[in-house]
């Protein structure tokens, strides 16, 4: 385990965080033939239900995941990626994520993600989310999967 793993809030337009998007985009596009950029367009910078993050270690950016409303109560994860798997970035920033969601008053969190990504899938069940069916731009398209998870509010 990774015990040294700093987790900031940043806006993802900062140019120091443009790295590790980027790097993320590029690794979508090679797996799965679309680099998800376009599920990221609607963010809105003023707005604290909106929440992007970043793993540092040493200095580096290792990682970078989201939050944002779906509803009043609903927050989506969104571009969850770590540059080093299986040790155990990704489920750091996921728990600030879902600590943070709770403090903004999120009841319950939604994802998506593609059904070959089965390392994504697997870490999403491990990590207590439950298949859903699919919402939003996601109903009706076969290689997605979603995912929920109902966030226990005591603090």
């Amino acid at each position: 385990m990774i015990e040294n793993v700093l987790i900031k809030i940043v806006d993802p337009n900062d140019s120091d965080v443009a790295a590790i998007i980027e790097e993320l985009c590029v690794n979508l596009q090679e797996r799965f033939e679309s680099d998800g950029r376009n599920s990221f367009t609607d963010w809105e910078y003023n707005n604290a239900k909106y929440v992007f993050v970043i793993a540092e270690l040493n200095a580096e950016i290792v990682g970078c995941g989201a939050i944002r409303p779906i509803s009043e109560k609903v927050g989506e994860v969104k571009r969850m990626y770590s540059k080093y798997p299986r040790k155990r970035i990704g489920q750091t920033i996921l728990s600030y994520l879902e600590n943070k969601a709770k403090e903004l008053d999120y009841t319950e969190l939604v994802l998506e993600t593609r059904v070959k990504n089965e390392e994504a899938t697997q870490f999403y069940l491990k990590s207590d989310y439950v298949i859903i069916p699919n919402y939003g731009k996601y109903i009706n398209r076969p290689e997605a999967v979603c995912f929920g998870k109902f966030l226990n509010q005591n603090l």
